[in-house]
């Protein structure tokens, strides 16, 4: 059995693995959510793998719902936002070495989907998406917003500054490893969320990426 939270917008549901970082699909409605997740199980073993991590795809179900939470605009333009009550708990410190060692993982296994794909990506059924090297821009950026989200001031860089990118990877992961022990119990400022939370959005928010170039090649 693996502990779940819901993100519920008013269009849109996330399903998140609690511990599982990265490990969140949406769907419209709670049941395709669910669906989503499930599937993605195969997929998500093989991260685990990266990170020499036991997880069974087979054996991943059935979903215990542990928390609902309302989710936002942010929810329904298809990206996770609303952090669950649940992550304010402290975890120890081998779950912690585990939560990190996943969003390694998640980060390298984007990197290297990006460097082997084409430039130029299959379209959405409208003409939409982003191609390769845009979509890699957006990642990176996209990482900023995460840093800012546990409380650290940075600020964007270059496009393509891959040292940048690497040395701000190093500044979340040690600001998620010196917090998720500890616990983040009651209000955060706004814009700020718990390091469990952070922690999940970027693994999530790289491999979403990651599958969807791999899909969009075929």
């Amino acid at each position: 059995m693996t502990e779940i939270y819901l993100e519920i917008g008013k269009r849109t549901v996330f399903a998140c693995a609690c511990l599982w970082p990265g490990w969140c699909r949406a769907g419209r409605g709670e049941d395709k959510a669910l669906a989503a997740l499930a599937a993605a199980a195969p997929r998500y073993a093989v991260v685990c793998a990266r990170a020499a991590i036991s997880f069974d795809a087979a054996d991943a179900g059935p979903f215990e719902i542990a928390e609902r939470v309302a989710g936002t605009a942010t929810t329904d333009f298809g990206a996770l936002d609303a952090a669950p009550a649940l992550d304010g708990n402290a975890v120890t410190a081998q779950q912690s070495d585990r939560v990190m060692a996943l969003i390694v993982a998640a980060w390298d296994l984007f990197e290297e989907t990006a460097a082997a794909a084409p430039a130029v990506l299959r379209k959405g059924p409208r003409g939409g998406g982003r191609d390769r090297d845009a979509m890699i821009a957006h990642v990176h950026e996209t990482e900023v917003l995460h840093a800012r989200m546990l409380g650290l001031k940075e600020r964007p860089f270059a496009p393509g500054d891959r040292v940048a990118v690497l040395a701000l990877r190093a500044r979340i992961l040690a600001e998620i490893g010196a917090r998720a022990s500890d616990g983040q119990a009651g209000e955060l400022p706004r814009a700020r969320r718990p390091a469990l939370f952070v922690a999940r959005r970027t693994a999530w928010h790289a491999l979403d990426h990651a599958w969807e170039m791999l899909d969009r090649q075929q």
